[in-house]
């Protein structure tokens, strides 16, 4: 289990405060109740290879898999098949490539603004997971990603660093700046892997409504009448 999971598992949408903390409030109406993660894409959802925030870059260090059992310098997935399980989650296996003594990558997932990188805005943080691999072992990356339909991005890279905006958390993680679509790249050279989609902004959650005032004031009771003496 990678250190990201035992560190942030209760940060994790479903449980509360989702850390996916998310600016907590205004991202967990995107998620699905009972599960870590939301709905995802297990209905046939939107999102599909596309542009993050960095350059695509390939890796001579980390071998990818959705299957466990066939691993590629990169995955280039769609909806259909990286799908959450019954925890809520998506899930990609990592392991070391070549000759390489170690390997170190991330995963993390964001609502955004809009569909595309172009149009994603700063994004809101969802979830994190990272892993260090050395010569002969494979772990895996465990996210819970943004609702089937929500705006969002999905960003696999090299490196540890958490890309959640929160520079002072001193959690033990190194930290950077949250993405902010072309005006910040944040990830840069380091992306090995980008997917965009959705078709609706899940960033902010409308107040609820008031109910009307009313504009017949309240009856006020009637006094009982005095008895009169004959």
């Amino acid at each position: 289990m990678s250190i990201a999971r035992r560190v942030t598992a209760r940060r994790l949408l479903g449980t509360g405060a989702a850390a996916l903390a998310l600016c907590a409030a205004s991202a967990t109406t995107a998620f699905a109740t009972g599960t870590p993660g939301g709905d995802g894409w297990s209905s046939g959802g939107t999102y599909k290879p596309g542009t993050g925030a960095g350059t695509e870059t390939g890796t001579d260090r980390c071998q990818f898999s959705l299957d466990g059992t066939n691993f590629y310098d990169s995955v280039k997935v769609d909806d259909q098949n990286l799908k959450p399980t019954e925890d809520g989650k998506v899930h990609v296996k990592v392991r070391t490539a070549g000759d390489a003594t170690t390997c170190t990558a991330s995963l993390a997932s964001y609502l955004a603004h809009g569909a595309t990188f172009a149009t994603s805005g700063e994004q809101v943080f969802v979830d994190f997971d990272t892993v260090t691999v050395k010569p002969g072992g494979t772990d895996s990356l465990d996210i819970a990603i943004p609702d089937n339909g929500c705006f969002g991005q999905i960003d696999l890279y090299r490196g540890a660093v958490k890309f959640d905006g929160e520079l002072d958390a001193k959690d033990g993680f190194e930290h950077g700046e949250l993405p902010k679509g072309p005006d910040r790249p944040v990830i840069k050279d380091k992306l090995i892997a980008a997917w965009n989609g959705g078709t609706k902004d899940c960033t902010t959650t409308p107040p609820p409504a008031e109910p009307p005032a009313s504009s017949t004031p309240p009856a006020t009771p009637s006094e009982p009448a005095e008895e009169t003496t004959p």
